[in-house]
């Protein structure tokens, strides 16, 4: 049973609290976790020292398959649990494999060590920024589609990226299955991938709409964003710049804590951190209902 919940900032996520009657993060009821998730879309077990194994079996509790991540380096041995601290620098708003259209339901994330200064986990909720959303803002999001193209991508990136097999037959059935995804096969045997998808989508509890996606990630790096291959305007970038700003929300590490985040419907980032002392890990999977 919980005992101890505080908001986390001022939005709706929580702090669900370690009691002496509950140190053991296993003992927690799934179903006043899920409960509890399904309402306020982020929530942060402070004090029961969790480790990133222990993030592990907890996610077991309420996931029936995991994604794996080619670009992190895994620490276990079928890669779902994953180091994020590649480089130190600051992470803009988005949401996880936002850029391809195999997508985690819930992130969990485990604080092994917290850095000195900076490195918080910022998050956005995409259903409060699409309503504070000028109708003009709106109306390029929905009248536009995101665009994400990938050349010379190796078969064995895009088969773990999948989960597809070995060989080009078995990434091809996996491929075929997506909507709004087309792909070459190059000479060489990589891959061309192009994806296209909504800004805004509906969250998986409650269908509301949200602005959640990739797309603040993709103009941080220079990419194109939309179906015509066009980029933010300086109108659009200032708009959003101040949403972001704006409804900024953190949490700040603490070690042993234990966050799980809604992907359908926050966005997340950090900031940069100046020390490699921080060991933050995750793992990522699809949610039971």
């Amino acid at each position: 049973m919980i005992s101890k919940i505080e908001s986390l900032g001022t939005g709706t996520g929580k702090i669900v609290y370690s009691t002496n009657d509950c140190q053991d993060i296993l003992r927690l009821s799934k179903a006043e976790i899920l409960e509890l998730f399904k309402s306020s879309g982020v929530v942060l077990f402070r004090g029961f020292g969790v480790t990133p194994i222990q993030m592990k079996a907890f996610s077991e509790k309420f996931s029936y398959s995991y994604l794996k991540d080619p670009t992190k380096t895994s620490i276990d041995s079928v890669d779902f649990v994953n180091s994020v601290d590649n480089g130190m620098g600051a992470s803009p708003a988005h949401t996880e494999h936002g850029a391809n259209p195999l997508q985690p339901d819930v992130i969990w994330f485990c604080c092994q060590t917290p850095a000195q200064e900076g490195g918080e986990t910022l998050f956005w909720d995409g259903v409060q920024l699409w309503k504070e959303m000028s109708k003009h803002l709106k109306q390029l999001f929905v009248e536009k589609k995101l665009k994400f193209t990938f050349e010379d991508v190796p078969l064995d990136m895009v088969n773990q990226w999948i989960d597809g097999g070995e060989t080009i037959d078995d990434c091809k059935q996996v491929l075929d299955q997506f909507e709004d995804f087309s792909y070459q096969i190059n000479e060489d045997s990589t891959f061309s991938l192009k994806y296209l998808r909504s800004a805004v989508v509906k969250t998986k509890y409650g269908n509301e709409d949200a602005f959640a996606n990739f797309a603040w990630t993709s103009h941080a790096r220079g990419w194109e964003i939309f179906e015509d291959g066009s980029k933010f305007t300086e109108q659009v970038v200032d708009e959003l710049q101040k949403l972001y700003d704006k409804f900024t929300q953190e949490i700040s590490w603490q070690a042993g804590d234990l966050a799980m985040i809604d992907n359908s419907r926050f966005m997340h980032g950090r900031r940069e951190f100046k020390d490699n002392r921080r060991q933050l890990f995750t793992t990522i999977a699809k949610i039971l209902d």
